[in-house]
């Protein structure tokens, strides 16, 4: 006891005064425990070390319950002098790995174990020694076990994927970060966010009519995923510095309108209603230096840039975790390159699109003309859409009606004699027709307009309790009455958020789990002071961001939900709080 209670103070002396908890990680996710038996009588202790994180080998202490442990088998670690006991230490780094002979006693095999461990931060932070539970089993050989609860059950150590990446990023190597991020950026290519992309560039190649082949459409993808990269790398690496989002400065209602106009605008192109093109001086200067229609190029880049700032809003846990890589190390190098990477596997649906100009687009004629038009409603279409967040939900169904019946019209009477086009616009009509009724009835919901008017049941309503700054936080979280509880980070403009309201806490079995849990949320679609302060607080760069609290009110450790999941990925996230 005496020793115990040495190094509690030890800890405490050696804890600097005005050190902010924010700059340490979690003991908990800065020493991962688990552990598994490699045969009947011998079990493995694995503790893996954050970077920038030690831990000392004489304080390593293992007991277990029903079961007999051995001398433990360390490894060799790094022995240096240590200011913090004025000796010279043995210390281990990244991970260490510790083999006990064990002879379990009764219960099939079945004992509990406690791992007993101390380490440091190299920012001068000691703490106190950390007790882990695992419930272990001498007949289940090569099951990796994980911590346990004071009532035996599980709790998941995985890491969440804010914390993979960050490991991903302190690893230092290139190589390695880059794979990671463009992988990361494939995936995301297919998210809302990134989808309005693909009529913009598919517009521009159907514009080239007769030369749309393979070769040219591949270098105008190219040359816009370029500039969509290189703003979406300078975007981010100005958040990482200033430490704060760009979302609500760009999502905010007057930058989503005047990038609505500037879509409409784009598509009156495609209605040759003029042509697309930089200033005729700035074009015959750009070809004279290129040779190959240097000023076309120039203005696709510059589309692939604005189109950078239809992106760089979206927060999912890749770009959330490169931004606060940056903030926290200042490292613009790395976690630009990273960011980069992301840009470019972003990319990599609409380079598809541009190798297969000359084999998926007509080259000339009177079906061209219609592609044309076709995509020019696409763009309509992504104008509506990037205005849905700030405008009335009733607006938004109108606008689709609007859309719907107008090119229905168009094809039905510009080309009364085609079949495909009347059956088109047929198509169009009706769909128009029908979301016109929906609004018209009181319907909100473009994917089901009607089931309103079908006498089913509304769509079940999350009730969260509201906080506006970290005080009222604070407070909520002390008066849980000793249930988990859950922080959203909401905002009008985050179609993530929306996203998740609506496919993912409707799910029966995530509201089951909701019952037992305290619902708070915060809106952060002001970006007041407070949002702000909010924010900072958890090193959230905006939302969607969700953290979950243990009945203590206490932040799990590596278990949050960055960006969107759909039901089953945030059931596993809510069984931290709910095992």
């Amino acid at each position: 006891m005496k020793q115990w209670l040495a190094a509690l103070l030890l800890a405490a002396s050696l804890m600097p005064a005005t050190a902010s908890s924010e700059e340490y990680l979690a003991p908990e996710a800065a020493f991962r425990f688990s552990a598994v038996m490699v045969d009947a009588g011998t079990l493995q202790i694995t503790y893996a070390i954050a970077d920038g994180y030690y831990m000392y080998r004489d304080r390593f202490h293992f007991k277990a319950d029903d079961a007999t442990l051995g001398q433990p088998d360390f490894p060799h670690g790094k022995v240096k002098y240590d200011e913090n006991f004025q000796k010279e230490v043995e210390t281990y780094r990244n991970s260490v790995s510790i083999r006990i002979p064990v002879e379990a006693g009764a219960s099939a095999g079945a004992f509990r174990l406690t791992s007993t461990a101390q380490g440091c931060a190299d920012k001068g932070l000691c703490y106190p020694p950390m007790d882990t539970v695992a419930e272990m089993s001498a007949s289940t050989v090569g099951k990796v076990v994980g911590p346990s609860d004071a009532s035996g059950n599980a709790i998941p150590s995985g890491g969440s994927d804010m914390d993979r990446i960050a490991a991903a990023l302190r690893s230092g190597k290139l190589l390695t970060v880059l794979s990671l991020f463009f992988l990361l950026g494939v995936g995301l290519s297919f998210t809302p966010c990134v989808l309005p992309m693909v009529p913009i560039l598919s517009s521009i190649i159907v514009g080239e009519g007769a030369q749309a082949k393979r070769g040219r459409g591949l270098l105008l993808s190219a040359d816009y995923v370029l500039g969509m990269a290189l703003v979406y790398t300078a975007l981010g690496i100005a958040a990482g510095l200033i430490g704060e989002g760009l979302s609500a400065a760009l999502q905010n209602p007057w930058v989503l309108s005047a990038f609505a106009l500037l879509m409409v605008g784009l598509s009156l192109s495609m209605f040759d209603y003029y042509q697309l093109q930089v200033p005729a001086a700035w074009q015959s200067r750009l070809t004279e230096a290129s040779g190959q229609g240097g000023g076309k190029l120039a203005g696709v880049f510059a589309m692939g840039a604005i189109s950078a700032l239809i992106v760089g809003p979206c927060v999912a846990a890749p770009l959330a975790g490169a931004l606060l890589y940056i903030s926290q190390t200042r490292d613009v190098v790395l976690g630009g390159s990273a960011l980069f990477a992301m840009a470019l596997g972003m990319g990599v649906p609409l380079l598809a699109i541009g190798a297969s100009a000359g084999a998926l687009l007509p080259r000339a004629g009177g079906w061209m003309e219609s592609v044309k038009r076709f995509f020019g409603v696409l763009m309509l279409a992504t104008a509506l859409w990037m205005v849905s967040p700030v405008i009335p939900d009733w607006a938004f169904v109108a606008g689709w009606a609007v859309l719907g019946i107008a090119y229905g019209a168009y094809l039905l009477w510009s080309k009364p004699g085609h079949w495909a086009a009347r059956a088109c616009g047929l198509a169009f009509a009706a769909l128009g027709v029908l979301q016109l009724v929906s609004v018209a009835t009181g319907g909100r919901d473009p994917l089901a307009p009607l089931s309103h008017l079908r006498g089913g049941k509304p769509a079940a309503h999350t009730d969260f309790v509201r906080v506006r700054s970290v005080a009222e936080l604070d407070a909520a979280l002390a008066q849980t009455g000793g249930k988990p509880a859950l922080l959203d980070f909401y905002a009008d403009w985050c179609v993530s958020c929306k996203e998740m309201e609506k496919f993912t806490f409707t799910d029966p079995r995530v509201r089951e789990k909701f019952a037992r849990m305290v619902l708070l949320q915060i809106d952060v679609t002001a970006n007041n002071a407070d949002d702000k302060a909010m924010l900072k607080r958890f090193q959230l760069f905006g939302p969607p961001g969700i953290i979950l609290f243990d009945s203590q009110g206490r932040e799990l450790a590596g278990k949050r939900v960055i960006g969107y999941q759909n039901a089953d990925q945030f059931l596993q996230s809510l069984q931290a709080s709910l095992p």
